[in-house]
């Protein structure tokens, strides 16, 4: 644990495709803490879902853990990593800025059949159905944004930092970087 990042268990959350993998693996090889791909441990190839109480099982034994770095928090284990981490870190970014990068995201992703996690594979049916990613974008925006707005506002949990754009991470992560 260093003075510049003395932290051990971070969670990063924000809106759909506001860049909270990419913030995470950054960030995890700024501070050499693990990173857990969520993703990689909710959905299992085919796009089939892993049960509810399965996933709380994976990321109660994953918190447990001394050090950790997560990219989500689904709602029905949230209170898991809440629970445990020392700082969350909320990207609160405008809708444009999370809604392009998810288009231009899942197109890269369609166009180029990139594996997305566990070797699933955006396609044109996945991006358009009702239930896709795009679509969860907008049905979640409000409720994630509101979430994030309500813990930095909120001193009894673990410490708060609230990104409100792409340049604000982007100093934060150049003030960790070793000299």
């Amino acid at each position: 644990m260093s003075e510049q990042f003395p932290y051990r268990r971070v969670m990063v959350y924000g809106v759909t495709g506001s860049g909270k993998s990419t913030l995470a693996a950054r960030l995890s090889g700024v501070t050499g803490i693990d990173w857990y791909a969520i993703d990689d441990l909710t959905w299992r190839p085919g796009w089939v879902a892993v049960p509810s109480d399965e996933q709380r099982r994976i990321i109660t034994g994953l918190c447990a853990q001394d050090s950790w770095i997560i990219d989500h928090g689904y709602g029905s284990w949230l209170d898991v990593p809440l629970g445990r981490a020392d700082l969350v870190i909320g990207l609160d970014l405008p809708r444009g800025v999370s809604l392009s990068r998810l288009v231009r995201r899942s197109l890269v992703n369609v166009w180029t059949r990139r594996p997305t996690c566990n070797g699933n594979v955006e396609t044109w049916r996945t991006l358009l159905r009702g239930d896709s990613i795009l679509v969860w974008h907008f049905r979640s925006f409000a409720r994630k944004r509101a979430r994030i707005r309500a813990w930095d506002q909120d001193s009894g949990g673990p410490t708060i930092l609230r990104f409100t754009s792409p340049r604000q991470i982007d100093r934060w992560l150049e003030s960790l970087a070793p000299a």
